[in-house]
Order: C-alpha cells, then sequence, then structure tokens
C-alpha cells in the first residue's frame, strides 16, 4: 500500500483532520462548534486546516463535545470517527489529486478573507480620520 492509496486513514490525518471529522461526524458546523467551544470561526478554521493548534484545556472540550477521545484526537488512536469507506483503486489518484487542492484552495481563502479584513478595516479608519 503506498501513501496514495487512502486519503485519510488515522496513520496519515493531522489533527486538523481529525477535528474536521470528528466535528461533521457530529453534524455541527464550524460556526456553531466554534461558539460553543467560546472562540472565533477563524481560529477554529485555523485549527482544521493546521495552521495552528488549540491548547490543551480546548481540546478536551473539543474531545468532550464530538464525542471522541482526546488520545485520538491527538494520535488518531483510541476512540473516533470511523474513515471513509474505502474508495476504487481507478478514482484514488483523482480523488487524492482534488483533496489536495481543496486543502491548497482553503488556504488562499483564508489568507485572501484575512486580506480583505485589513483592506476593511483601513477604508474604515481612512473614513473616520477622513470625516472626524
Amino acid at each position: 500500500m503506498t501513501g496514495t492509496d487512502n486519503w485519510y486513514s488515522d496513520t496519515q490525518a493531522t489533527l486538523g483532520d481529525r477535528l474536521a471529522a470528528a466535528r461533521e461526524a457530529a453534524g455541527l458546523s464550524q460556526s456553531v462548534l466554534a461558539t460553543r467551544l467560546g472562540v472565533r470561526q477563524k481560529t477554529l478554521r485555523a485549527w482544521e486546516s493546521d495552521l495552528s493548534e488549540p491548547r490543551a484545556n480546548r481540546l478536551q472540550m473539543l474531545a468532550a463535545m464530538l464525542g471522541v477521545s482526546l488520545r485520538w484526537l491527538l494520535t488518531g488512536e483510541g476512540e473516533g470517527v470511523s474513515a471513509p469507506a474505502p474508495i476504487e483503486e481507478s478514482d484514488n489518484g483523482l480523488i487524492v489529486q482534488t483533496l489536495s487542492e481543496i486543502r491548497v484552495t482553503r488556504g488562499e481563502m483564508l489568507k485572501i478573507s484575512e486580506r480583505l479584513g485589513q483592506l476593511e478595516k483601513r477604508l474604515r479608519q481612512q473614513l473616520e480620520t477622513g470625516h472626524g
């Protein structure tokens, strides 16, 4: 079995992958889970994208809210969610490539969203100083 035989496995999944999988298995949106945790959606999105990691107290809360063990969330071992059903070998390459593109695009979108926020803040400051 090569590294591309399955796009998701406990040995290949990251903390962010497991967090997103558990959230989806629990039927929660990022917005709802972030609100329940008391964090910004941007923070949760960064955790799921492996751009940052939650602190220990938030990890414990996440595990409890999502019905998975803390050990599984951190390592992929123990009580967690099931991996998606196996995929056909002929579809594997395209699926892996598409998932990779999705991950890259998600990161680009996050950067663009942050840049838009910075531009909006700058524009608001200019409007305030221009009218003040």
